[in-house]
Formats: structure tokens, C-alpha cells, sequence
């Protein structure tokens, strides 16, 4: 049986990597099972793991170049091999990793004869090159070459409207896909008389990021999805609960305590697993609250304004950002000190 071969849980909901290797720098696969599921629960949630995989997850990407010297997209340089269409199209192939979520530059400057591969760009210690052998260019005379890259993080494709670039400026149809492909597949096995499932999905990426690390993104996006939903009914509940007291004097307990259950569950569950990453806040306010291991929601909810403005190079204007992060997000406000809490 299938659930006997692969060694995976016939109990408790759980899941394991079963398979995964390195085909390549910027190829990286890993298959995984997650089991028992009900039947009918694990196609729920395996359509929703794959389309949260293909389409929520951030990567890095070149958005534009700037090229000295150089106007117009299909012109020709004495000494370099290539025409700048064909640069920008390598450009676009660059494999790269972010860790801000603030835009940002980096360099190419070279003197021929020279063959230029991804090593040749120099950027911000946030900005990783995964691949530093990819080919963008050659030049074959003694003649420089300078290259000015915008580097941003997003989720999806983003095809640019070259009306709204100057003259000089190259945009690039950027792709902040960092999962080249996903799958999954149900298998069905008999376990106490019962029919359950098992999940297994494959996740291959472009080496910025692992397939296991994918998954856990993957899932803390989902989790996001819903957050609001429960928070909105919520807040309906706690709002019918005043209205029919104002009106007859009666006590809604049964629905305070399911306003009580809700919150304790977003609180003490959901937010330990949403990172802050999810707060898309400045690098400055990003790695500060990291250095005093402030990783996820639940930890920044520990918090309250005077506590963050306490921390190391943590100004006001990083409070603000993270207060507006948090409200905009989760609809959450820390109090003022810790009297309030």
C-alpha cells in the first residue's frame, strides 16, 4: 500500500519530503506527501497550495536598464557583440534574490574585450545573484560598457509601458515568479475501515529559493487570505451581540464566547505563523525589528509603541510605518505602553 511505501501518517495531519534534488543552479525540485485528508480534501487542498505557489509567491526581478550612451532599444555598438534588444532579453533570464522590499540599484561596468556573465553586476549586500555564470553580453574590443539595473521584488509579471520611460531608460518585461512549475496528485488508501487521502505535490524553483521554504510561504499567504474573513465575521458577531442586548437586555453569551474563540484562535494560531515579511515595511524598520528577533506577527503583537521605539536606530518614523503596516493588514493597533495591554 501506498501509505506503507512512502512511511507517512494514517493519524495526525502531517506532511514530509519524500524526494528532492539539485538538477541545477537555478533548478531545484522536491516532491512532498501530506497525509490522512478526508475524502475530497486533499484536491481542496492541493488546488489551492498550487495556485497559492504559482501566483503569491514574491521573487525578485530587473525591471529596467539604463545604458550610457545608448538611446534607443535596437541600436548597434562597434565592439559589442550583441544588439541592447538582446541584452535586455539576458537580463531578464537573471536568477536573483531579494531581501528588501524596497527597489533597488545595481551595476554593470566593464572594459573589453570581456565576456560579461551575472558576476559582473555589483549591487547591495541585500541583492543575491543565484547563478553568477548566466550570460548577458561580449564584448570584443577594448571598450567600455556601463549598465545601471533596477532590481524590485513583486509577485507575478509585470509588462512595462515604454511611453512612460525617458530616453536612456530600458524597461523590462519583469517575471517575480520564483516557482517554475507545481503539481499535485491524490492518492486514496484504507485506513480504520475509513477512506482517506493522501496529497503529494511537486515544487520545482529557480534556486532562489527552496521547495520546502515555498511551501511555507505558500501556506502563510493562504493563511493571510483568510485572516480578514475571520476578523469580518468577527466583528459581526460582537456587533449583533450589542444590538439585540440594547434592545431586549439580554446577554449574548453564546456569541461572546464564539468572538473570544475567534480571536484567541487568529491571535495564538494564525499569527505565529504570518511573518512580518507579510508588513512589506522599509528595509530600515524590516532589520531592525529582526536584529531583536521579531520574526512573525504574534512577536510584534508583544509590542507595544513605546516598546518600539525603544529599539536600536528604531525612529518614529518606523513606528508609524509598522503601525500603518499593521492596521492596513490585519486591522491591528498596539497600544500606546503596556498599561493598555
Amino acid at each position: 500500500m501506498i501509505q506503507d511505501e512512502i512511511k507517512v501518517s494514517t493519524q495526525t495531519l502531517q506532511w514530509k519530503c519524500i524526494e528532492s534534488k539539485i538538477e541545477s543552479k537555478r533548478l531545484l525540485y522536491s516532491r512532498f506527501a501530506i497525509s490522512p485528508f478526508r475524502k475530497g480534501q486533499a484536491n481542496t487542498v492541493g488546488i489551492a497550495m498550487r495556485r497559492a505557489l504559482l501566483n503569491e509567491i514574491e521573487g525578485a526581478s530587473i525591471t529596467y536598464a539604463k545604458i550610457k550612451k545608448v538611446k534607443h532599444e535596437y541600436s548597434t555598438i562597434i565592439g559589442l557583440q550583441e544588439s541592447i534588444h538582446d541584452i535586455l532579453i539576458n537580463l531578464k533570464e537573471i536568477v536573483l534574490k531579494s531581501e528588501s522590499f524596497e527597489p533597488q540599484k545595481a551595476y554593470i561596468s566593464v572594459l573589453g574585450p570581456k565576456k560579461i556573465t551575472a558576476q559582473d553586476i555589483k549591487g547591495p549586500c541585500c541583492i543575491k545573484i543565484i547563478d553568477n555564470t548566466q550570460y548577458i553580453a561580449t564584448l570584443t574590443k577594448e571598450i567600455s560598457l556601463e549598465i545601471e539595473l533596477n532590481i524590485e521584488k513583486d509577485r507575478g509579471y509585470r509588462i512595462e509601458n515604454l511611453q512612460k520611460y525617458q530616453e536612456g531608460l530600458f524597461p523590462v518585461d519583469a517575471v517575480f515568479m520564483p516557482i517554475r512549475n507545481a503539481n499535485y496528485s491524490v492518492h486514496s488508501f484504507e485506513s480504520e475501515k475509513k477512506i482517506k487521502e493522501i496529497l503529494f505535490l511537486e515544487v520545482w524553483t529557480d534556486g532562489s529559493l527552496t521547495p520546502k521554504e515555498a511551501l511555507y510561504e505558500a501556506s502563510r499567504n493562504l493563511i493571510d487570505l483568510f485572516i480578514p474573513l475571520i476578523n469580518s465575521e468577527k466583528k459581526k458577531k460582537k456587533n449583533f451581540g450589542i444590538e439585540k442586548t440594547n434592545e431586549s437586555n439580554i446577554s449574548y453569551f453564546p456569541f461572546q464566547s464564539v468572538s473570544l474563540d475567534i480571536e484567541k484562535m487568529t491571535k495564538d494560531v494564525a499569527f505565529k505563523h504570518i511573518f512580518i515579511d507579510q508588513l512589506e515595511l522599509p528595509a530600515r524598520a524590516y532589520n531592525c525589528l529582526k536584529k531583536v528577533n521579531v520574526h512573525t506577527i504574534a512577536d510584534l503583537l508583544t509590542y507595544s509603541e513605546d516598546d518600539l521605539i525603544k529599539i536600536k536606530n528604531f525612529g518614529k518614523k518606523s513606528v508609524e510605518q509598522v503601525l500603518e503596516a499593521l492596521k492596513k493588514r490585519f486591522s491591528i493597533q498596539l497600544p500606546k505602553n503596556k498599561n493598555y495591554l
